[in-house]
């Protein structure tokens, strides 16, 4: 057997072994919040878990991390597998460790959350055929922790889409200012009187106004706009604060 000893601590060290092998092992798993938003309302994309332990109850999408890849390649690994969707804006959340959270081994999960347009993204890749959008407001109990998950990505999405400029994921390119209006009003769970929004959303000089209309809204038609991300990643470099 190969053996040295590390003389600065006195310790003798098995060469031919894995180092860590007398240590607890756990399994690490990643869970994704999946935000989208369909001009009405906030949603989020849940799945009927297939396999036990609670088979047949609703559940974040998740899958757990390989040897050979970082936390943010299997958030993203996962999303991809299942649903098809990817380069959408992804955020890793938090560290949900509690030593029970989940019955079938003691599993770590690191939570993300994702932020996608509902209408213009094409889900044919998806491989989960119980996978289903809920309104927020009426989603169902989920297994484990994942209330507690979505609970916490509720109120991050809340602070960051009041200081940048990541709800503009959650529209089509092309949208109305009622449509963003909606989107903050859905986010922040409150009605927002419209002539501040509009004029503040104006103050932040990031949209710019296409000669369209969305024509479904009324007679007249409501002017779409677009964001301009790289004004604002321009006027960031200047010192820019972008708050809602």
């Amino acid at each position: 057997m190969n053996i040295t000893k590390n003389k600065s601590i006195g310790k003798e060290i098995d060469l031919g072994l894995n180092y860590y092998q007398k240590e607890d092992q756990v399994l690490i798993a990643t869970d994704c919040i999946i935000f989208g938003f369909n001009g009405q309302n906030l949603k989020i994309l849940l799945i009927k878990r297939n396999f036990e332990p609670e088979i047949g109850k609703w559940s974040l999408i998740g899958g757990f991390l390989s040897k050979d890849e970082n936390l943010d390649e299997a958030a993203a690994r996962v999303l991809k597998t299942l649903t098809g969707l990817n380069d959408i804006y992804m955020e890793q959340l938090y560290v949900h460790s509690n030593i029970d959270r989940d019955p079938g081994q003691r599993t770590i999960s690191v939570s993300y959350y994702a932020l996608i347009d509902v209408e213009s993204h094409n889900y044919e890749g998806i491989q989960v055929e119980s996978a289903k959008w809920f309104d927020l407001k009426k989603a169902p109990k989920l297994i484990f922790d994942h209330d507690e998950m979505v609970k916490k990505a509720v109120l991050r999405l809340r602070r960051r889409a009041l200081t940048k400029p990541i709800g503009f994921d959650l529209l089509p390119e092309k949208f109305s200012m009622k449509q963003l209006q909606n989107l903050y009003e859905s986010i922040l769970d409150k009605k927002i009187d419209k002539r501040n929004f509009i004029n503040k959303i104006n103050s932040l000089d990031v949209l710019n106004k296409l000669n369209e209309k969305d024509m479904t809204s009324s007679k007249k038609g409501s002017y779409l706009f677009q964001f301009d991300r790289k004004k604002y990643e321009k006027k960031v470099i200047e010192g820019f604060n972008f708050k809602i």
